[in-house]
């Protein structure tokens, strides 16, 4: 074997890198131990919510110290050392997943300057219904609509040449193509620019190795959260622009009443107008009153002073605006305007807005409501009621002092006992803000408003000029509010708003629950193959398995140092890579048993044996490495890590199988003179093979051609039962303290959630998967509370009517941490536009692999025959597998819903078919040209025949391992494992019965002759 040193070498600093790699545990370890002693000491326990909290507290007060050194080299903190190692993902650790798309819509809108232009108006509203199923980027499905709209006299640089930061690249002769490609431009940059501040501010969030990643063909940014605490924490961070301003505050005078009071009745007379009523009651004018109003409890206008004229007030009810806002009576400071519910806060800012209502209150007047509402009290403020601000707006629209001045942020306590946000400005924020806090004192009862993401944080009163650049914010925070506000405010406003469009939450007793089954079906699919190997192929045998065990140890150690997050998919593909794996070493050792058969010598078989397996392993490798590449380009989250998996098992498989395995090979051979590759059970095992598969093809032609048809008749009628990931929705699992059957928890269900939910039953008893689409379109608040929340508290409704238990609240209920009671475990949300993106992403995956492969094997064989054989086995693979899916699901004790785990099943059989395929085909190659006298006929059976052996032994041991993922591996892997066994089975079939017949009937002898005279022709040296 030539190369031997360099194979060495090779060897050599993978193993010190990896082991290397691994020894980061050992530190890691004793901090991790020193988080559970400190825990345990603090909360008396071992487990449980309280225990980790403080675990975890523990390990984020010290994730930036350094813990760990190499002397002159490098020192490390734990966060460092976590980086160096292999992260679990939420369904093994438990925590938080988001996918977020950048909201390009309000950055259009930015750049030109709020443009009322209808065109633009219609055009950014059709780009943005049509990010809910298109493809594009946003800009262009805008540029799209545009064109659509435009006339020919409407140009985009006539909207855009008005920003001042676009004035050198837009003119007003600017193309709509050049504009459109500036736009890009600045959008990249955007997007780009948020996906980075994002990750910084995440690393102020105290998690320990967060996967924060960017896709920026779609604008989306994926973010995992391993063993978060506080979705509702995670979330805030996650979407908040943070956009600080500071305003002055226009105080609430008479004339600021008398305009509500106008405003009130110029609505009323509209909707009487509407009604059809007497114009002579509707027009009646108003009278302007020297006092505040308040709203009476039965919605009566009445005074706060009684000293005025009555006659047009009294007995006159609240109008439109007045039916939502509560004019200020006087309770609440000057600078509030009125109170509204949480819920009305929407539509009291929809009729303030109006053009004819804005003329009523001074030009510079905006509105803006409290971030948080008014403590409820003994007096019967009920504590869902917001302060309306009226704020001093420049004409310009932008905010006198922004947190763009700001240069540090940190929080305390004040020595009134509140936690506040401490700010400091540079020269310039200092010098605005002395002049802000200047006037408002002067002005004697002034005060200036601090507003985030358009909400008023705090509006505090001025006593005397702030002329050191430094601020205090305080809003009923606490301590870890506080903090967060500070972290993000030192990161920065995100240039662009993010939106959550798909969610997953995982408990971390359901991610124990996985990691000890995927475990368990680790070790023993191993132990299987390892017995198999030995009883099998005897010395060789050891081989094999000194080489898989190399395997697993590169795979790891690879994995740890590119980053990748672990998933369930990711085991699986581990999982089927020690099945894979296997292949190599059946390819070469199977060769090696041929050779022995035919008289020649241990060495010279094994030299031989492995000379004629090279192009029989790198075929079979390259086309599982192209559907692994198209699952890593198209899939998102888990089914990219399945497929970075499988293209590092089969990489380290080759190496260790073919190179690493000939070293040991000969290596024995040298010290021991032989080497078995058979046992006394093994020896005669298919050695004489001598079937004529081709006689069967008519018949297998058939049996196909019927399991097609039956499989398309189910796909078509009965269709599948499509997951969350396809359809969209929130999907919750839900374990149940008490026996209710699935039909007793949908009835309780249907009213809540309005509409029939999708509910399974999960392999654990009294846990059940409950899928529905109720409010999944929702964005805006309702209620002033968030779409998710008004959801989750409609499912508790319902569970909590159906087991009949009311002692648990919805705090214990929604918590994936509660230890006893009805409580979820997991939840997830796939807005609409994720859901077409997988739908998409997935069929394009499907195409683009089976492209992929054809063309392959068309360069590669030199033949249409091959690779149309090839692709004709994997549609009927690819259907057959489908049509049980769609025959069985809803009657089978697991669950077969169709999700991003089926596609990648799919796109692996697809893999796993054309490699058994390719090993006959490249046999057929090399009789062709080995065995001139035979006919084509005899030629294509005794390829069928030699390689038999490998097919079997392929097939049995990863079909051993999967049969072990789907026994042990737990409910949400039992999909993939049975797609994985059906899709084997029917794809080792394929290639005997229909790939390999469809070869010799493609073919003639006239080809057989062209193929034998072009390998005859001498090769030029």
């Amino acid at each position: 074997m030539q190369g031997k040193g360099l194979i060495k070498f090779f060897l050599v600093v993978m193993l010190l890198v990896t082991i290397a790699q691994y020894l980061f545990v050992i530190p890691t370890n004793a901090v991790e131990n020193d988080a559970d002693d400190y825990a345990q000491n603090v909360t008396g326990d071992d487990s449980g919510e309280a225990y980790r909290i403080a675990r975890a507290s523990y390990l984020d007060s010290i994730s930036d110290q350094e813990v760990f050194r190499l002397p002159l080299i490098k020192s490390y903190t734990y966060q460092d050392l976590k980086a160096q190692q292999l992260a679990l993902g939420l369904d093994l650790k438990g925590g938080m997943s988001v996918v977020l798309q950048v909201d390009l819509r309000e950055f259009l809108l930015s750049l030109a300057r709020n443009s009322k232009d209808p065109t633009f108006e219609e055009a950014i509203q059709a780009a943005s219904q049509a990010q809910q199923s298109a493809d594009d980027d946003f800009i262009t499905l805008f540029g799209n609509a545009w064109s659509e709209r435009a006339g020919d006299n409407e140009k985009l640089a006539t909207i855009f040449s008005r920003n001042d930061a676009l004035r050198d690249q837009v003119g007003i002769n600017t193309s709509d193509a050049e504009v459109l490609r500036i736009l890009r431009e600045k959008a990249d940059e955007t997007v780009n620019l948020t996906f980075v501040m994002l990750r910084n501010r995440i690393d102020q969030l105290g998690v320990v190795q967060p996967n924060v990643a960017l896709d920026a063909e779609r604008d989306l940014i994926v973010v995992e959260l391993p063993g978060i605490e506080n979705p509702a924490r995670a979330r805030a961070f996650l979407t908040g622009t943070a956009n600080l301003e500071f305003f002055d505050v226009l105080n609430v005078d008479q004339n600021s009443i008398n305009a509500l009071i106008q405003a009130d009745q110029l609505l009323q007379r509209r909707q009487d107008l509407a009604a059809g009523l007497d114009s002579s009651v509707v027009d009646q004018t108003t009278t302007v009153y020297d006092t505040v109003y308040a709203l009476d409890e039965l919605g009566n206008l009445t005074d706060s002073i009684a000293s005025i004229n009555e006659r047009e007030v009294q007995n006159q009810t609240a109008g439109p605006l007045f039916s939502v806002l509560t004019p200020n009576n006087g309770n609440f400071g000057p600078a509030v305007l009125g109170i509204a519910e949480g819920g009305n806060r929407q539509r009291v800012m929809q009729y303030l807005n109006d053009p004819e209502i804005k003329r009523l209150f001074p030009r510079n007047a905006s509105f803006r409501f409290s971030e948080t509402p008014l403590p409820a009290d003994d007096q019967g403020t009920p504590g869902n009621l917001y302060q309306l601000y009226q704020l001093d707006l420049p004409r310009d629209g932008v905010a006198p002092l922004t947190g763009e001045y700001v240069t540090r942020a940190g929080s305390g306590p004040e020595p009134g006992g509140q936690v506040a946000v401490n700010l400091t400005m540079n020269s310039e924020g200092s010098r605005i803000w002395a002049r802000m806090t200047t006037e408002a004192a002067n002005s004697g009862n002034r005060q200036v408003a601090i507003v985030l993401d358009s909400q008023v944080v705090s509006a505090p009163r001025v006593n005397g000029p702030i002329t050191g650049g430094s601020t205090s914010i305080t809003g009923d925070f606490t301590v870890q509010e506080a903090t967060d506000l500070a972290n993000i405010l030192q990161v920065g406003r995100l240039p662009a708003r993010t939106q959550i469009i798909q969610e997953s939450i995982v408990g971390p007793s359901l991610g124990e629950a996985n990691i000890t089954s995927s475990i368990t079906a680790l070790l023993i699919g191993f132990g299987l193959v390892l017995a198999f190997m030995l009883f099998y192929y005897g010395g060789a045998g050891v081989v094999a398995i000194v080489s898989l065990l190399l395997n697993l140890v590169f795979i790891f150690g690879a994995l740890a140092s590119l980053g990748t997050v672990l998933t369930l998919p990711g085991i699986a593909g581990i999982l089927l890579t020690i099945g894979m794996a296997v292949d190599a070493n059946v390819i070469i050792y199977e060769r090696v048993r041929e050779e022995l058969r035919v008289g020649k010598t241990v060495p010279n078989a094994v030299r031989d044996g492995f000379a004629n397996s090279y192009s029989t392993i790198i075929d079979a490798n390259v086309t599982t490495i192209l559907v692994a590449a198209v699952l890593a380009y198209f899939g998102l989250g888990p089914i990219k890590g399945f497929a970075v998996v499988l293209i590092v098992g089969v990489i380290a498989s080759v190496f260790t199988a073919v190179l690493v395995g000939r070293l040991m090979v000969d290596y024995w051979i040298e010290k021991k003179g032989t080497m078995t590759f058979w046992t006394g059970g093994s020896e005669n095992l298919f050695a004489d093979v001598n079937v004529d598969w081709l006689s069967f093809r008519k018949i297998s032609y058939g049996i196909s051609a019927v399991l097609v048809v039956i499989s398309l008749f189910f796909i078509f009628t009965r269709g599948f039962d499509l997951g969350v990931d396809f359809k969209g929705g929130y999907s919750y699992t839900v374990v149940m303290d008490k026996d209710v059957s699935a039909q007793e928890l949908r009835n309780a269900l249907e009213g809540p959630l309005q509409g029939v939910p999708t509910i399974k039953s999960v392999d654990a008893d009294n846990t059940y998967n409950i899928v529905t689409n109720y409010l999944i379109d929702q964005t805006a608040q309702i209620d002033g509370q968030e779409p998710q929340d008004v959801v989750l508290a409609a499912l508790y409704e319902g569970v909590t009517a159906a087991t009949g238990d009311q002692a648990v609240t919805l705090q214990d209920f929604s918590n994936t941490e509660f230890d006893g009671g009805t409580h979820i475990t997991s939840v997830s949300k796939v807005g609409p536009t994720i859901a077409d993106d997988i739908k998409r992403s997935a069929l394009e995956a499907g195409i683009v692999a089976l492209l992929g492969i054809f063309f392959y094997l068309l360069l590669r064989f030199k033949g249409k025959r091959y690779s149309t054989g090839a692709v004709v086995a994997l549609f009927h693979d690819t259907i057959i597998t489908m049509g049980v899916f769609a025959a069985c699901w809803g009657w089978i004790g697991f669950n077969m819903e169709v999700d991003q785990a089926f596609i990648a099943a799919i796109l692996t059989v697809i893999g796993y078919s054309i490699n058994d395929t390719v090993v006959v085909f490249d046999r057929i190659r090399e009789y062709l040209t080995s065995y001139t006298k035979r006919d084509r006929e005899h030629l294509i059976n005794d390829a069928i025949n030699s390689t038999i052996s490998r097919t079997v032994m392929t097939s049995f041991t990863t079909i051993l391992v999967v049969l072990v993922l789907f026994l042990f591996g737990g409910a949400s892997i039992k999909g993939f494992a049975f797609a994985l066994l059906v899709g084997i089975v029917v794809g080792t079939y394929s290639s005997i019965f229909i790939a390999s017949p469809i070869v010799y009937d493609l073919s003639s002898d006239q080809e057989v002759k062209e193929v034998r005279a072009e390998a005859d022709k001498p090769v030029a040296v």
